[in-house]
């Protein structure tokens, strides 16, 4: 027959109590037993006054620094506990802390072992003499008389509860700051010693030599993977590896990357120019991350002297959100006559001819933009825009656009420039 375990019962607090958070910060303060010995318990059982008034308490203990009585009812606390001892643990500090605290009663035998049978212990349960917390914690319905009475281990009209207390608190936060990595100097280090302790690659790079180490640049690169340890590794294990389409600055940066995840420090000027010839070298050795630093970098130093060529590494890198950053730069009509006759924008159209289509389309879109909505606020008093790009490098004829979608050849499209005020863009 299985019998249901008790419900703890709280006092002067919200049902149930409030338990604390349990976590890697919640420590043990103390363990503390205390036992209880009810000597006469006939006595105590004689008067049949309300069962609130045989309320027995204690003398007062510690445990984990705050002082505690136990509350002992031997015909209950209430109408349905009647035939029942009550035991409660009570909280009586005159300070208004908030404690945490667990407790386990236990009936006793005569060697002063605990009766697994009768044995009840509670939640851990945060205790305050002040607000909804409650003050006391325990059974209603610890164990029923009779069973008492028939155990045996009430003796000369005597028995005892032994009463354990764990008191927990929150610990202190810890005053062990650990350090950031440094592992990024560890390789650093292993790179600019002048040991160059246990190198086995060397490159030859604008007449300056570098030396490596393989493992190192095989883990950070999948290229050089393939080159130290692929089948073309027998080249690179007695001969120097000769880089010709590098400087020697721009390597040197590269492998500082490679070892410590950084670039060197550069003023503005110079983070920018070396931030083009880094996303190259990235783009060939397969260093994802230092490509994307040097996007960033770029994207943030547009202007009209950098933006050809920064749109020629754009596109042929595969650097789409670059390449965005410079027709975004490239939307004002002013800037765009600036560049147009430069040499930057003849090598860009010579490099890549079709950016010269993406340009085109990308101005045209924002015109024809520009002029629905001067349309709408104007009364129709402007019909067309046309933006027209000229390339005798291409040699194709100019074409113009309309608001209207048609399209118009090379002669048709200057009459409509001078009878519309269209804007004209030529090399």
């Amino acid at each position: 027959m299985s019998t249901a375990t008790p419900t703890p019962n709280v006092v002067d607090g919200d049902c149930g109590g409030t338990p604390p958070s349990r976590s890697a910060s919640t420590i043990i303060a103390a363990r503390t037993l205390h036992v209880l010995t009810i000597h006469g318990y006939s006595d105590t059982l004689k008067s049949n006054v309300d069962p609130s008034q045989h309320l027995l308490l204690s003398s007062p203990f510690s445990a984990g620094g705050h002082t505690w009585c136990i509350r002992y009812c031997p015909i209950g606390c209430t109408e349905e506990s009647k035939d029942f001892i009550s035991i409660y643990l009570v909280l009586e500090d005159t300070i208004t802390d908030v404690v945490s605290a667990q407790v386990t009663f236990s009936l006793l035998d005569q060697q002063g072992n605990p009766m697994p049978s009768h044995t009840l212990t509670t939640p851990l349960l945060k205790f305050s003499l002040q607000g909804t917390l409650p003050k006391a914690l325990g059974y209603n319905s610890f164990i029923r008389r009779d069973d008492l009475e028939r155990s045996g281990h009430l003796k000369d009209d005597c028995f005892a509860i032994g009463v354990h207390v764990v008191v927990t608190k929150e610990a202190e936060p810890s005053s062990i700051t650990v350090p950031p990595s440094d592992m990024h100097l560890h390789y650093g280090d292993l790179l600019s010693s002048e040991e160059r302790y246990a190198t086995d690659v060397e490159f030859l790079v604008g007449g300056e030599t570098f030396t490596a180490h393989r493992l190192v640049l095989a883990a950070r690169s999948p290229v050089f993977m393939v080159e130290l340890f692929g089948p073309m590794k027998e080249g690179t294990t007695v001969n120097k590896i000769h880089i010709f389409d590098m400087e020697a600055q721009v390597f040197r940066a590269l492998l500082k990357f490679i070892y410590t995840d950084m670039l060197p420090e550069m003023d503005q000027e110079d983070e920018t120019a070396m931030a083009q010839h880094l996303l190259v070298a990235a783009d060939k050795y397969g260093l994802h991350r230092l490509k994307m630093i040097c996007v960033e970098i770029l994207s943030n130093h547009i202007d009209a002297y950098s933006v050809a060529t920064i749109l020629v590494l754009a596109e042929k890198h595969y650097c789409y959100g670059l390449k965005e950053a410079c027709f975004e730069f490239l939307n004002s009509s002013a800037i765009l006559s600036a560049i147009v006759n430069t040499s930057d924008f003849l090598y860009l159209i010579q490099s890549c001819p079709d950016v010269l289509e993406d340009i085109s389309f990308n101005i045209v879109a924002r015109q024809l933009e520009r002029a629905i909505f001067l349309s709408e606020n104007q009364e129709g008093q402007i019909n067309s825009v046309e933006i027209r790009i000229n390339s005798a490098a291409r040699g194709k004829e100019s074409v113009g656009a309309t608001t209207d979608g048609g399209v118009r050849g090379h002669a048709e499209n200057r009459q409509v420039a001078r009878e519309q005020g269209t804007l004209l863009i030529n090399d």
